[in-house]
């Protein structure tokens, strides 16, 4: 790509990274304020990513972290890489293309569902290819955290995605999350998208998105189209979700009741909260709760990343019987009502 690595290094919770998330990241700008979007004048600007979004969410939650990707020698790559390592993820793996820009987007933001406006086109990050590899550092690295964005960028990111699913699994776990983008993969052939996911070991996936994907939103059913990935996570948006795991049936479990501020990014977070338990050897259902208390610290925030729930709250939840954990309501002051 012509470009130079980034050096800097973040502190996390010690010792190599865990979990290595590999994708774009760009500026993001929200309003500033109430009123149609036409009409702010000022924007608030800060960082929004699937993956980097995972690797940020991680040390909060006691797992090290690390984010590979590229962007522009411009304020915006650079404001980009210094609040993800900020976050206590390590950002070697991070390039600086000195040709191309980097990529941002626009966020309506809104309890009831934020429009998104991409100017990605010809960005620093769309034109990561499998020379990437070369700057990564597997030490110590036990799960490498992919999304179905990567691959819709440019041939040379699917290339990529390829190259990185192709990486020897002795004692790695590769996570994809779907994240299927109708805009990013229109007049593109989805069997792409179905054939890469096919080949991790974890995949996790919103009941819409395997709709358009695969036909069918139903866990069975798509665990019968992907049997090969050793776990399937199907999320079922503010229902719940259902784990597939091995031989053991399916497991589901609800999430929790949230005063949502604004959606962008839950997925995210649940992925992380998922991961971090899945890590420390959780039961399963521990793991999915896990996943849904991250998620509803999103949701309270206006936010990609939002700050992890009160360690109370967490340990009564997560101790908590089918009627506890159900009759449980989060709030935007993180006040937990029943």
């Amino acid at each position: 790509m012509g470009s130079t690595a980034v050096t800097t290094r973040a502190s996390g919770p010690g010792g190599p990274p865990e979990v290595l998330c590999v994708g774009e990241s760009m500026a993001l700008f929200v309003p500033a304020g109430p009123g149609p979007p036409d009409e702010v004048r000022t924007w608030l600007r800060t960082v929004g990513g699937a993956e980097s979004n995972v690797a940020s969410h991680l040390p909060a939650l006691g797992v090290s972290s690390a984010w590979a990707s590229a962007v522009g020698d411009d304020p915006f790559g650079r404001a980009i890489v210094r609040e993800i390592a900020a976050a206590g993820v390590g950002v070697e793996g991070v390039v600086v293309d000195p040709a191309r820009p980097t990529g941002l987007y626009l966020k309506e933001s809104g309890a009831g569902g934020s429009p998104v406006r991409y100017y990605r086109s010809g960005s620093a990050a769309s034109a990561m290819g499998p020379d990437l590899l070369a700057r990564l550092d597997f030490s110590g690295v036990r799960v490498l955290h992919l999304s179905g964005i990567t691959p819709a960028l440019s041939g040379s990111c699917e290339a990529l995605v390829r190259a990185l699913l192709d990486l020897p699994r002795d004692e790695l776990i590769v996570s994809f999350d779907v994240n299927h983008r109708p805009a990013l993969w229109a007049g593109r052939d989805l069997s792409v998208l179905r054939k890469l996911t096919a080949r991790a070991d974890l995949v996790l996936t919103g009941d819409d998105e395997a709709e358009r994907v695969w036909g069918t939103g139903d866990p069975a059913r798509l665990r019968e189209l992907l049997p090969d990935p050793r776990a399937l996570v199907v999320k079922h948006g503010e229902r719940g979700a259902t784990l597939m795991e091995g031989s053991a049936d399916p497991l589901f479990a609800p999430a929790l009741s949230v005063d949502v501020v604004e959606p962008v990014g839950a997925g995210d977070a649940f992925a992380a909260g998922f991961l971090a338990a899945t890590l420390r050897g959780a039961d399963p259902l521990t793991r999915l709760r896990r996943g849904h208390l991250q998620a509803a610290a999103t949701l309270l925030t206006h936010d990609d990343v939002g700050a992890p729930l009160p360690e109370q709250v967490v340990t009564e939840l997560l101790k908590a019987d089918a009627e506890g954990w159900g009759a449980a309501r989060l709030t935007v002051g993180g006040v937990l009502a029943t």
